[in-house]
Parts: structure tokens; sequence; C-alpha cells
């Protein structure tokens, strides 16, 4: 059984690959989202449905939301490492 440190640095490693994984797929999200921008016309805010303006910030939101995951989940990793 690991001590209290090496829990925590083994802890702290899991959590900063998993940072690391999280940003590499925000990278595979980015073309996607600006494809579904294009595709619902989102530049043109004057023209299209109210429907359309929300399915717009909801596709905009992806990104911020993913990344917003991401930290919650390093956050909670390395609090517990730190806390147990």
């Amino acid at each position: 059984m690991m001590n209290k440190k090496g829990n925590m640095f083994a802890g702290i490693m899991v959590a900063f690959m998993l940072l690391m994984i999280g940003f590499i797929v925000v990278n595979f999200f980015m073309p996607e989202v600006t494809q579904a921008r294009l595709d619902l016309n989102c530049a043109n805010a004057g023209s299209i449905t109210d429907g359309t303006k929300l399915m717009c910030l909801f596709v905009d939101s992806t990104i911020i939301y993913w990344i917003i995951l991401i930290f919650s989940i390093v956050g909670g990793i390395i609090a517990d490492r730190i806390i147990s």
C-alpha cells in the first residue's frame, strides 16, 4: 500500500493527464462547433428564428461547458487525494 505522499502524487499525476487529454479533445470539438454555426447561420441573427438563436447559444457554449467539466473533474481528483 502506498503512503499518503505517494498516493497524493499519483492522484495529481492522474489529474494532470486527464487535464491534458481533456484539452486535446477540445481541438476535436472546435471544427464541429464551427460547422454547426455555419449550418445554423448563426452569424446572421436578424433572419433566423428564436429557436435557431437558442440552438446557436447551446452550440456556442459547448466548449465552455467542456472546459468547466474538465476543471471540475481534475479539481475533484486532486481534492480527494489531498483530503483522504
